[in-house]
């Protein structure tokens, strides 16, 4: 899992709506959250793992043991309990929370793009797929 370690920037998004409107957020933090474009910083000291979301709007910065479940406040403001996970050389977030969970997977594909996808679960429409190319250092 190495291989996700590393500075990503925005390439791309699709579905973004949709996965917020799956969540009930708001008109507003739709669109806001729609326009930005952030930066993913993930590593790795130990058994921990760190995981930054950056953006002009709001940062994110976890901490977080594999298999071990903690609170997480999120950019759309729900209060969730999160658990990642590796399966199949992929980091798998599932939030659980009202008013639905999700799953997020970050994978690498063939061409080293980094595939965040976020799923509402029971909500097959509630899907987005964003994209990120490494920042070399």
């Amino acid at each position: 899992m190495s291989k996700l370690v590393g500075k990503w920037k925005f390439e791309s998004s699709e579905g973004w709506e949709e996965y917020m409107k799956g969540l009930d957020v708001g008109f507003a933090l739709r669109k806001i959250g729609g326009m930005t474009k952030p930066q993913e910083e993930i590593s790795i000291d130990g058994d921990f793992w760190q995981l930054d979301i950056l953006s002009t709007f709001k940062n994110i910065h976890l901490k977080f043991k594999l298999g071990v479940a903690f609170e997480e406040h999120t950019v759309d403001g729900r209060t969730v309990q999160s658990t990642f996970t590796v399966e199949d050389d992929k980091l798998v977030h599932v939030q659980r929370g009202k008013p639905a969970d999700s799953i997020i997977t970050r994978e690498l594909e063939n061409d080293g793009t980094l595939k965040v996808t976020f799923k509402v679960v029971g909500k097959e429409e509630a899907t987005c797929i964003r994209k990120f190319k490494r920042i070399e250092s």
